[in-house]
Formats: structure tokens, sequence, C-alpha cells
């Protein structure tokens, strides 16, 4: 793994932010920036939003329960799982004693 560092700007309602990433890095932030302004204008016109800071604030809300729904669906998934194969260890053990 190389200590290369990239300098890139990224735009976000409307300032730019210059970065030095690692370049493996440049994709998911690119990716980031501009989903982060499609929810912006995605506000702005649902709600007729002026204020930059209420929109990112918005913004920011609804990527952490983004976030944290999916952590919790994850966490549902991996108890349904162990369920199941504590179950189905019980089975075999019935049918191997």
């Amino acid at each position: 793994m190389s200590n290369e560092r990239l300098k890139i700007k990224i735009s976000i309602a409307d300032r730019v932010y210059p970065l030095t990433i690692k370049p493996e890095q440049e994709e998911g932030l690119r990716k980031a920036a501009k989903k982060i302004e499609e929810t912006i204008k995605k506000f702005e016109q649902s709600y007729a939003v002026r204020d930059k800071q209420d929109v990112l604030a918005m913004s920011a809300l609804q990527f952490a329960a983004e976030t944290e729904q999916k952590k919790l669906s994850a966490n549902i998934d991996v108890e349904e799982a162990k369920y199941k194969l504590e179950e189905l260890e019980q089975r075999l053990n019935k049918q191997l004693n």
C-alpha cells in the first residue's frame, strides 16, 4: 500500500473544500458529495428552504438515519441467523443422539 496522497477539491453547498486523501478514497468522496448535492436540491425544491445551513442539517440527518437503519437491520439479520443456526444445531443433535 502506497503512502501517495492526492489533492482534490470537493464542492458542497456552494463551498469548495480542498482535501488531501488516499487515491482509493477519491471515488467514494466524489459520489458522496454528489449525493449530498442532490439531497440539498431535493430539500430546497420540496420545502422551499433557502438557508444552506438548514438543508445541510436535514441532509446530515437523512444520511445518519439511513446509516443507523442499516446497522439495525444488519443486527436483526444476524440475530435471526443465529437463532436459525441454534435451531438447526438442536435438530442435528437430536438426530445424532
